[in-house]
């Protein structure tokens, strides 16, 4: 008769630092620099620098590597997607998380038990990076930012499309790493009339994008006089922190593309465009990985342990 291996219910554990493995003595995704990090993708919440060890992506590796330059870690290990590698006694893989470019799930199987972390992850379609892939697994661990049933976030292509009813120039604001180089590539796709500007500290990431295989179509780099002699038609692609700061900004419409309805208020035009999943998609999800458990972090799970209760164990991390 066989037996099921038992879940370990501090496989995974939260602590101030982060999502720490002890079996393996690693982290997940650290908040302060450790010896061993295995990194989800290159978003500055999920990827500092500092660690002495990495294991991810290429994509990542090289995004990190930019923003942080020597001090990003000591030691870089590339690994290839559904490539497995054994840290410290745990067997890893790295599958397609579909949020930006190198995004990964981590697939981590310890006694003949399979535990999978998200980090952020997106099934809607993304010409500018790798597509979801589901894997079966034990213990589901995933973010939960828009964990919520009222959360359903439109279609991205339909949103896109409002910019083209906009004559008048556009301040489009957007996160560097991952948003600005899918709202590139779906500009060029479904607003051709459109001329894209991007700011200066967006380019570097827009060239790695094209230099690890990426085409996003055209754009230029940011020209004040550009913008200044042509009133009509173009979209300044800038990141949050320059939208926030010319907030009197004038002969431009204001826009930021985000799932965030907080910060869609005081827009002229709301643009939902997500790079996480909303309450149908993590559903799905679980419906497609089949875990026995769920484990919740990188936002509030109180709704998954009501939908799933006395069906399926939820547990929060955070």
């Amino acid at each position: 008769m066989s037996v099921t291996n038992k879940i370990i219910d501090d496989f995974i554990v939260q602590t101030k630092m982060g999502l720490f493995c002890s079996y393996g003595n690693f982290y997940l995704d650290p908040k302060e620099p450790f010896v061993d990090a295995v990194i989800s993708h290159a978003h500055g919440d999920h990827a500092i620098g500092g660690n002495q060890n990495v294991y991810c992506t290429e994509a990542t590796s090289v995004f990190m590597k930019h923003r942080y330059k020597k001090f990003a870690a000591s030691n870089f290990y590339i690994k290839p997607y559904h490539h497995s590698f054994v840290l410290n006694g745990v067997e890893i893989s790295f599958i397609p998380a579909g949020h930006i470019l190198g995004s990964a799930l981590v697939l981590m199987q310890y006694k003949g038990v399979k535990y999978l972390y998200t980090g952020d992850y997106k099934l809607e379609e993304d010409a500018t990076c790798e597509p979801m892939e589901f894997v079966n697994a034990d213990v589901l661990i995933t973010e939960t930012t828009f964990a919520n049933p009222e959360t359903e976030h439109p279609d991205a292509v339909t949103e896109i499309k409002k910019l083209n009813a906009v004559s008048t120039n556009i301040m489009l604001g957007s996160y560097a790493l991952g948003k600005s180089q899918r709202l590139i590539a779906m500009i060029n796709q479904h607003c051709p009339d459109k001329r894209i500007l991007v700011h200066h500290s967006i380019v570097p990431f827009v060239r790695i994008y094209e230099q690890l295989g990426i085409n996003l179509g055209k754009y230029e780099v940011y020209d004040r006089k550009v913008m200044k002699n042509n009133l009509t038609n173009m979209i300044y692609i800038v990141p949050p922190m320059v939208f926030n700061s010319y907030f009197k900004a004038i002969n431009v419409v204001r826009v930021f593309a985000t799932g965030w309805k907080h910060l869609q208020s005081n827009n002229e035009i709301q643009l939902y465009i997500s790079d996480h999943v909303d309450w149908k998609a993590i559903l799905k999800t679980i419906e497609m990985v089949k875990p026995k458990e769920i484990w919740t972090t990188h936002g509030d799970g109180k709704n998954l342990i009501l939908h799933f209760e006395n069906k399926l164990a939820v547990k929060l991390l955070n």
